[in-house]
């Protein structure tokens, strides 16, 4: 799933912990809702800034599996999706849930970064390919 986020709020609930905030953010196209917490002492965000995300299993370009963990070395010769984004992290995925009923709902993804978070919101269709204890990337950058 790849698409163009415009940043709402950041630390709507306050601020918790000194070096993270918690963006919420809008999708343009696919019309998802995302809540994340980002590490600003590395990649500062500001309200309004719009990011092309991509939440993906891989970060190999021909969508081949990562290994249990992946290091993006310099000169390793490694074609990869990576190079094209700024901020990434490696989570799982811990939790699924429908919201609404009909043609209203809504799917929630839940994923953990180490202990940062992500909230994606919206059509179930857009989602599909992930699933529960499912490993991913989330890749970021600004436009």
């Amino acid at each position: 799933m790849q698409d163009t986020f415009k940043v709402s709020k950041i630390d709507a609930d306050g601020k918790k912990f000194d070096k993270v905030s918690r963006i919420e953010a809008e999708s343009e196209s696919l019309e998802m809702y995302m809540k994340l917490d980002v590490n600003i002492d590395v990649y500062p965000i500001k309200k309004n800034e719009k990011f092309v995300v991509l939440l993906t299993s891989t970060l190999n370009k021909d969508g081949s599996a990562v290994s249990d963990y992946y290091t993006q070395s310099i000169g390793n010769g490694r074609d990869s999706t990576a190079d094209k984004f700024e901020y990434i992290m490696q989570g799982k995925i811990f939790k699924i849930q429908d919201e609404g009923s009909a043609a209203q709902i809504k799917v929630e993804i839940y994923i953990s970064f180490s202990g940062l978070l992500m909230m994606l919101k919206g059509n179930p269709s857009y989602v599909s390919e992930f699933q529960l204890d499912q490993k991913v990337f989330l890749c970021m950058r600004r436009l």
